[in-house]
């Protein structure tokens, strides 16, 4: 069995947004929980096992399995689709990097970046906006998506935190119409009016 804990209009959306991608909403049970909030809204629910009280989290048959990248890479190999390379193609090596850079690097940055905060030792760690930028429009000035010519799960989660906070988008007009494919797909309309 397995049950999505989700709370809408969070990080865990994307995951919505890719069960609609897979084709696989009815397969998923999905439970809707509270989480604390920017705004100072929200709790954290006793009712999600998650043990920060965070979403995502995917619960199959009793394992857990948290962090967006990681429920990504669970569910595209659980349900094999042109969204994720399988094991063997070539192409699956720069898949998976796309999903560790997202939470090893693309989070801290665009988090720093959005609470205005800095210091060398994050400046060399993560690096910053400009490093970021760089990597995606070098990708993208000569490929649709972050694999190539077809979309895949990397793009979904590479796109999120820019539909989510667009203020943050760099002014790359190759990311810029990147992010322009990637929301124009049905199943980010689907997840929208899910979420609703």
């Amino acid at each position: 069995m397995l049950t999505l804990f989700h709370s809408p209009q969070s990080r865990s959306s994307r995951i919505i947004r890719l069960l609609y991608e897979l084709d696989v909403i009815d397969q998923i049970e999905i439970r809707n929980v509270t989480i604390p909030r920017q705004d100072g809204s929200g709790q954290i629910d006793p009712d999600n096992p998650h043990p920060e009280g965070k979403v995502p989290l995917l619960v199959h048959d009793g394992c857990m399995i948290r962090e967006s990248n990681a429920i990504i890479l669970y569910l595209t190999d659980l349900f094999p689709s042109a969204l994720a390379p399988v094991v063997g193609d070539a192409a699956r090596g720069s898949y998976l990097s796309w999903l560790a850079y997202y939470g090893n690097v693309v989070e801290p940055v665009l988090v720093l970046q959005f609470a205005q905060l800095t210091h060398p030792a994050l400046d060399s760690t993560f690096r910053g906006m400009p490093e970021l930028t760089t990597q995606l429009a070098t990708t993208l000035n000569d490929n649709d998506y972050l694999l190539g010519a077809n979309y895949s799960a990397a793009d979904l989660l590479m796109a999120s935190p820019f539909t989510w906070l667009p203020e943050l988008t760099p002014d790359a007009p190759s990311i810029r119409s990147w992010l322009e494919r990637c929301e124009a797909r049905p199943a980010a309309a689907a997840a929208i009016a899910f979420d609703e």
